[in-house]
């Protein structure tokens, strides 16, 4: 990825936080017939070694019969991004662009048939959206037969990651009242896309 040094996160603890809020990621390999991308939530774990993303995909989906284990994969993290107007500036002239963050993590991507990981990882997967919620869904209240046939439906995928590129790019590069306009004119949007952006800027800003 083309990461201008102005828009470079160097800081793990930042690069961390973003991987384990927009945790939407997208797994990308090459197979027998080229390239095969999948959309799949995953959790993020801070081992010894460093980071490694656990996720699951279904068992009907041929993209885990090409992750050995070997071959590199790449993992895309989607963060808040949207539509910049130069109508927003403090000066000019300048033109329109694109603001956004995003993670890519890249590691040797293994597929795990095993009924211990994927209980572990789905069980992390659901405490996670699940917990917050009066009464939420527990996967041990299943049924037997219906958990096992759950289970026996997906495969889980294990990426250990080997290199980290975080780019930001929030108009960094640009006076800090371009930028404060820029936060100003998402905010007048109004609509929710817009708003997070917003609020991924604001967070962020930095004098030029």
């Amino acid at each position: 990825m083309y990461v201008p040094e102005q828009f470079k996160v160097s800081d793990l603890h930042e690069v961390e936080a973003f991987l384990e809020r927009y945790d939407f990621a997208t797994l990308v390999s090459t197979g027998g017939d080229g390239l095969i991308a999948t959309h799949l939530p995953v959790v993020v774990r801070r081992e010894a070694s460093g980071f490694v993303v656990v996720g699951h995909v279904a068992r009907a989906n041929p993209h885990w019969k090409t992750l050995d284990g070997e071959a590199e994969a790449l993992l895309i993290f989607h963060g808040p991004h949207g539509y910049v107007s130069p109508t927003w500036y403090a000066g000019g002239p300048a033109v329109p662009t694109w603001n956004y963050g995003v993670v890519h993590a890249y590691g040797p991507a293994q597929a795990v048939d095993d009924v211990a990981f994927l209980e572990e990882t789905i069980g992390a997967l659901v405490r996670r959206y699940e917990a917050h919620r009066v009464g939420g869904w527990r996967m041990d209240g299943l049924p037997g037969d219906y958990r096992r046939g759950a289970l026996s439906a997906v495969v889980g995928i294990r990426v250990p990651v080997t290199r980290l590129e975080a780019k930001f790019k929030l108009g960094q590069n640009r006076a800090m009242a371009d930028q404060l306009g820029t936060v100003e004119g998402l905010e007048r949007e109004g609509s929710a896309g817009s708003a997070s952006l917003a609020a991924f800027m604001r967070a962020r800003l930095k004098d030029k």
